[in-house]
Formats: structure tokens, sequence, C-alpha cells
């Protein structure tokens, strides 16, 4: 690969997706040179809080894999040393792994002004040159040109038959179009309620709006109570109205078992 001056293409495993709350738990860095050489830096860290058994399965880094490594700010200093003056290259790190390094650097007293450097996104570039409509999806799936494409009884039946790929190679074909109810782009869970005003992180239950975003609802109930009484009154769902009053009353939802956040 070609770089006329040199570029990290980093990735970061975290805790999480919630960029302002969640922390790293592994940095892996590749540099190349513009004379072709290249470095690489791999560091695992402790995130200083446990990391949720869903997300371990995902990353394969457990609790005990990283309790005795250091702390992001402990680090801190060298990966802004090995990172340079380089351009930044990843995948989807200009909407995620960016802001977190952003963050993770800022809480360790560095300021990181990554918008000011060349960055490289390959899945921006993958998503602006590689079409994923239907057509592109029955060619994946069903591997072969849809022919009657922008038809109703044709598109219709194209989908159909994605279902049935999907179902076999995603799903259970005993169980059938049910056995893939519970595929989701980000997992339902994490949030409390359909409209995601509010998230699961860390055991806790949080705002993801607004000035509380920060604080857990146990943490706002104890500053100001007043917070949900406004909810109660404002323009919010039932179901956020109902969780208000609950926590009026002192009584806090438990988060979901099976997600273990």
């Amino acid at each position: 690969m070609k770089v006329d001056k040199p570029l990290v293409i980093f990735d970061l495993e975290t805790t999480g997706t919630w960029v302002e709350k969640d922390k790293v738990v592994e940095i892996g860095m590749i540099k190349i040179m513009p004379d072709g050489k290249q470095e690489q830096y791999l560091k695992r860290v402790n995130p200083g809080m446990p990391i949720p058994v869903n997300v371990s399965r995902i990353i394969d880094i457990t609790d005990a894999d990283v309790k005795d490594s250091p702390s992001f700010k402990e680090l801190a200093q060298e990966i802004l040393d090995f990172i340079g003056t380089s351009d930044l290259g990843g995948f989807n790190v200009e909407r995620f792994d960016l802001p977190m390094l952003e963050r993770e650097f800022f809480e360790a007293g560095i300021d990181f002004h990554w918008k000011e450097r060349k960055i490289y996104d390959a899945q921006k570039i993958y998503h602006i040159h590689e079409k994923r409509d239907l057509t592109a999806a029955y060619k994946f799936y069903c591997n072969k040109p849809l022919d009657n494409a922008h038809s109703a009884m044709g598109d219709a039946q194209a989908t159909a038959e994605i279902f049935k790929e999907q179902i076999d190679k995603y799903g259970d074909a005993k169980i059938g179009i049910e056995s893939l109810r519970d595929i989701d782009y980000e997992k339902n869970d994490m949030f409390y309620d359909k409209e995601r005003k509010f998230r699961w992180w860390n055991g806790e239950l949080y705002p993801s709006f607004g000035k509380y975003s920060k604080k857990s609802v146990k943490e706002i109930y104890d500053e100001n109570k007043s917070y949900f009484d406004w909810i109660t009154r404002s323009d919010f769902s039932d179901e956020i109205k109902a969780l208000a009053k609950n926590i009026l009353k002192g009584e806090f939802p438990k988060p979901p078992v099976s997600s273990e956040l």
C-alpha cells in the first residue's frame, strides 16, 4: 500500500458501544511508512469497570484477561507517541473509534484533535461504492440476478427467497421465520424503551438524551427528583411516563438478565 505520509490503521475493542461512557479494553495499531516499513502496537487495557458478559463473548476478552493491564491513562502518552502526526484509518472509525479515542484521551488529560488529520474510513468507502439494495442482497443470498427488480411482485418474491436463505444461514429451519426475530442491528435489550430514550450501562439505567445523560436514574433521583416529574408532564411516550412515575415512588427497574450490561 503506497502512502505519502505515515498512516496508522487502528481498531478498538471496548466494553460497549456508548461513546460517552464505555471504555477501551484493547487497542491495535499498524503504522505504515512511506518507505513501506510497518510498525505494530497492541495493548490490552484495564477499563476500570466490569466487561459485560455478552461483550466478552464477542471480543473474547474477560475481566480476568485485563485485571493486571494498565489503564488507558497510563498508556495514553505512548499511544499518542505511536500515532505521532500520522494520518488515521480504520473501519467505522469516524462514527465510533475516533470519538471513543478522543474521549479516552480527554479523560487522561490529553487533547486529541483527530478532525485536523486526514481520515480514511473503509466502511464509509465500502458503503459509497458497493450497493446495499434488494438487488445486491438477492445476489448475495440467492446467487442470481434479480431480473424483474422494481416490480412489486418481483421484489416481494425476491424478499421471500432472501428470508429463506437467511433462515438457513442465521436461524433455524425447524423454527422458520421466528428464528430471525431476535436478530437486530443493535441489541434491543441495551435500551429500556422502544424509543431508546433510556439505556442500560454497567447494570444501571441512564437517559440517552439531555443534560443528565452522564448520570444514572438513581443519581438523578438523589440529585433532582423534579426531573422525573417533568417527564410525566412532557411529550414522552406512556412507557417513559410510567417509568418516571415509578421512579418518583422509589421503584427502579432491574436490568434485563439477557443483556448482562
